[in-house]
């Protein structure tokens, strides 16, 4: 008896269990549908996507024309319903940069589908954005560190040639002391590598501080032209620097296909001021400025504000890349580059 009613109590409890499990898969699967059904896309939000960013558009991006374009055809995409199977939003984003890059063949140009980031910036004050910038410097500063500003190896190799290879142009404030260690290192050398193979870019302002260790006189970089501002400002090179400069040291610059924005930057504005021989491959071609502008509570569209203009060729690399002057594979310029030094000095 004792048994029956151990097992009788045992059955009743398996078969409240059972009754809980089932209430709360199916508040959860609901949860989740309910989550899906939320953040899935309707044709009226594509369409006051579609319209902001558009407007955006016209209002920020650098070449107004291509502008005008992007936008009509952005329309012209959704009424023929090109979007109308889509429903998850970063597939939506991803379709429109597509779109987008597709007339403009700018590569700086993207839509981004992140309303967390954009709900925490709308909210935010101006003492929480001051604090939360601070933080941001913080945590950046702290990868620059991990990656040695950019600086992956320097080094001097046979024939007294100096080599350094460099990821990232690092905002000078943070960088600056680097660079100028670097350059008292190879200070003494015949001539100087500089590698951006692997260089996506970074900060204009780095592309001149470098850039100002290699000529003895002032010597005009780049026009910028801003947009939204309607400002035309210049950059010269700068009357100081720390640390040893070399004015007169022959200089190389290792390309590839990867070398992009302000690495193309440094190469086009040295290779136009006949200041370097540019070796290796073809760049990717972005010379625009971008800047994040907030479209939607859902979306927000990186767009090219501005661009540097060449003082010697009135123009920029911007869809056709910086062409070097020894065109080689990538994985053959450094060998090249040693070459062409050797011979050099040997004259």
């Amino acid at each position: 008896m004792f048994l029956l009613n151990i097992k009788s109590v045992s059955m009743r409890n398996f078969s409240k269990l059972i009754i809980l499990l089932i209430f709360l898969f199916q508040s959860y699967f609901s949860a989740v549908l309910a989550q899906q059904i939320s953040t899935n896309l309707n044709v009226k939000e594509m369409a006051g996507t579609i319209d902001s960013i558009s407007e955006k558009l016209k209002i920020n991006y650098v070449n107004p024309d291509v502008a005008d374009k992007m936008a009509e055809q952005l329309k012209a995409n959704f009424k023929s319903n090109k979007y109308s199977a889509i429903i998850e939003p970063s597939v939506f984003a991803q379709q429109l940069t597509k779109d987008l890059q597709e007339i403009s063949k700018d590569k700086h140009l993207s839509v981004i589908y992140n309303p967390s980031v954009i709900a925490r910036e709308q909210a935010l004050t101006d003492i929480d954005r001051a604090k939360l910038a601070n933080e941001e410097n913080e945590e950046i500063l702290s990868g620059l560190r991990r990656d040695n500003f950019g600086f992956k190896e320097v080094k001097i190799l046979d024939g007294n040639i100096a080599y350094i290879d460099l990821r990232e142009f690092a905002d000078p404030k943070y960088s600056g002391g680097t660079l100028a260690s670097a350059m008292n290192f190879i200070g003494n050398t015949n001539a100087v590598i500089l590698d951006l193979r692997n260089n996506d870019g970074g900060s204009p302002a780095m592309v001149q501080l470098i850039a100002s260790y290699f000529f003895a006189t002032p010597t005009h970089l780049f026009d910028f032209y801003n947009r939204p501002k309607n400002e035309l400002t210049q950059s010269w090179t700068l009357p100081y620097v720390s640390g040893i400069t070399m004015p007169s040291s022959d200089l190389y610059i290792l390309t590839s296909k990867k070398t992009f924005s302000a690495a193309e930057s440094f190469s086009y504005c040295m290779k136009n001021l006949k200041r370097a021989t540019i070796i290796g491959e073809t760049t990717a071609g972005g010379a625009h400025l971008t800047g994040a502008v907030i479209a939607t509570n859902n979306f927000f569209v990186r767009i090219p504000q501005g661009k540097p203009t060449s003082p010697i060729t009135n123009t920029n690399w911007e869809g056709v890349g910086v062409v070097p002057d020894i065109q080689v594979q990538s994985d053959e310029a450094l060998k090249i580059a040693l070459s062409t030094a050797h011979e050099k000095l040997k004259k």
